[in-house]
């Protein structure tokens, strides 16, 4: 167990559990992309929801290694990546270097970039909303960061809601989600999950609901992911890769009028 003073917030523990996962992050199905067809899922989901980069400015939240960004980048984008961890942007940084892609990574805070206003054609987060403490300030600060007419895609899950195959592994004592993670980090992780704003189950149609409080409109909840979903479950094992293939995973565009 972790001891931390009194001044370590739930903040500062989201963002030391993904420093230190930043070395292996790459490591794992669903993180970094080990085939063509799952980098083409991508891109094409990328594509039907934000159209072709054309230089456009994208920012990447919560960026982690990079992978995003560098499907954004790969599409034309010109990319800005933020993230909350050093370790992460280490990572996403050589990354960058060694393929020579002129993404720019920057330590931000994801709930407060102080990146300047109205000044982003679109914005993008992978995994971001089940860990936001705030969700409410974070929708109006990406709402302010966009140019009118831009767009928000939102890819995360409602991780709460467990699919028929989780229970099934639970009846039979089989082995949660996360079990690639080292000792005591899958207990942090369910620790942070108690925290955040959305702590229990996180339906897309309660995100888009705090979407469109903050003043988005023209929402889309797309759950048409096998195109990415089919490639990840290919490379995990079996049981891990039939819950991807069930789970309430989605993604979500809104647009700045």
């Amino acid at each position: 167990m972790v001891e931390f003073g009194a001044n370590y917030s739930i903040r500062d523990e989201i963002r030391d559990f993904w420093s230190e996962r930043a070395a292996t992050f790459d490591q794992s199905v669903g993180h970094e992309i080990f085939s063509e067809a799952e980098r083409n899922g991508w891109h094409k989901l990328i594509g039907k929801h934000l159209g072709k980069g054309e230089g456009r400015a994208a920012l990447d939240l919560a960026s982690g290694t990079g992978v995003i960004s560098h499907l954004m980048h790969d599409m034309g984008f010109a990319v800005t990546g933020v993230d909350w961890s050093e370790a992460m942007l280490e990572q996403a940084r050589a990354k960058a270097l060694k393929r020579g892609a002129d993404i720019r990574f920057i330590m931000r805070d994801a709930e407060n970039t102080q990146e300047p206003r109205a000044s982003y054609d679109v914005i993008t987060n992978r995994h971001l909303v089940w860990t936001l403490v705030d969700a409410p300030a974070a929708f109006k600060e990406w709402f302010e960061l966009l140019k009118p007419g831009g767009k928000l895609l939102i890819v995360d899950g409602n991780m709460g809601r467990k699919s028929w195959v989780s229970k099934l592994r639970a009846l039979f004592g089989g082995t949660p989600g996360h079990s690639n993670l080292a000792p005591g980090m899958s207990e942090r992780l369910q620790e942070i999950r108690t925290q955040v704003y959305f702590s229990g189950q996180m339906p897309a149609e309660a995100v888009v609901d705090a979407l469109l409080a903050v003043g988005f409109v023209a929402p889309v909840i797309d759950r048409k992911l096998n195109a990415i979903h089919w490639p990840q479950a290919r490379k995990m094992p079996f049981w891990r890769g039939l819950e991807r293939l069930t789970q309430d995973r989605f993604a979500i565009c809104v647009m700045k009028p």
